[in-house]
């Protein structure tokens, strides 16, 4: 039995959702899929009909993609409303959400005291940038490269007055789940976000400054305070996996067409999450290319 992840699907686009069709069985093992699905609810369905029948239980965390709100959506719910609507839809197709209770590793390994998957959802507070440059300035920062995130039109906060207000709520909330798990039990869990929890992971060679939409500073040390054994992420399309302070972080995006390569098969993308590898390298992040800023 095995724990798997893959985020970022963007099935928006044809070649990823044919190739989602094309998933490979794994009847007895768990999926995460790490936010960015697609823009519309029906991504969102068609990606939970298709892995229902892949894999034996699935978690789901949003993405920022999620959270759009399309001008040509019919139902244009907006914030909280649109997440809780999702959150709606996974469960109503029996997949775990950043609102349900963590999930306990049912295969954990001989001797261990055992793991908790915690799906959460923070989103990002503009803190990935230079101490030079003050809260109010850093959108106007990254628009001087020519990068202006498409969440500054499309994800809406309500009822919260912005999205850093938003972040710090879900921060709180996800916080005070978090201090309980690990007060609660033995188990090293398994953190699950679609945001970076640390920002020395955001290497955006040719996008530098899109970092601002990429997570928040007030989650640098979660994988120490919070008993991490892994932490999973997607949203920046360099696929990796690396460690800080023993700690095993994983990259775990397919992203659009152009940033994987389609003649491998969507298959091969699965990032074993659990049970722990025998052997991993440790590296910094590359300076790899970022895709284009439409994240």
């Amino acid at each position: 039995m095995k724990l798997y992840a893959l985020g970022d699907l963007h099935l928006a686009n044809r070649a990823n959702r044919d190739a989602l069709l094309s998933m490979p069985a794994h009847p007895e093992d768990w999926l995460i899929v790490a936010g960015d699905v697609g823009e519309r609810e029906a991504h969102l369905h068609f990606a939970l009909e298709v892995l229902k029948t892949r894999f034996a239980r699935l978690l789901w965390v949003p993405g920022n993609h999620d959270l759009w709100t399309m001008a040509n959506d019919p139902s244009q719910l907006r914030g909280e409303a649109k997440y809780l609507r999702l959150v709606k839809i996974c469960r109503e197709a029996g997949v775990l959400t950043p609102e349900d209770p963590f999930p306990v590793w049912p295969d954990p390994p001989a001797g261990s005291d055992g793991y908790r998957l915690a799906p959460m959802f923070l989103l990002y507070d503009y803190t990935f940038r230079p101490p030079e440059v003050p809260a109010s300035a850093a959108i106007d920062w990254a628009a001087e490269s020519g990068v202006v995130c498409s969440d500054e039109y499309l994800l809406q906060p309500p009822p919260h007055p912005t999205r850093e207000a938003w972040c710090a709520a879900r921060l709180r909330i996800t916080e005070q789940r978090l201090e309980q798990a690990v007060a609660g039990g033995r188990e090293r869990l398994v953190l699950i976000n679609h945001w970076p929890l640390r920002e020395d992971l955001v290497h955006l060679r040719r996008i530098p400054r899109f970092s601002i939409w990429c997570g928040t500073k007030a989650t640098e040390d979660w994988h120490l305070r919070f008993r991490a054994a892994v932490v999973v992420h997607g949203h920046l399309h360099i696929k990796g996996t690396y460690f800080r302070d023993g700690v095993r972080f994983e990259e775990v995006s397919l992203g659009y067409p152009r940033d994987w390569d389609q003649g491998r098969g969507i298959g091969s993308y699965l990032r074993q999450i659990l049970p722990e590898p025998e052997t991993w390298l440790s590296s910094p992040p590359p300076a790899a290319a970022g895709s284009a800023p439409r994240r």
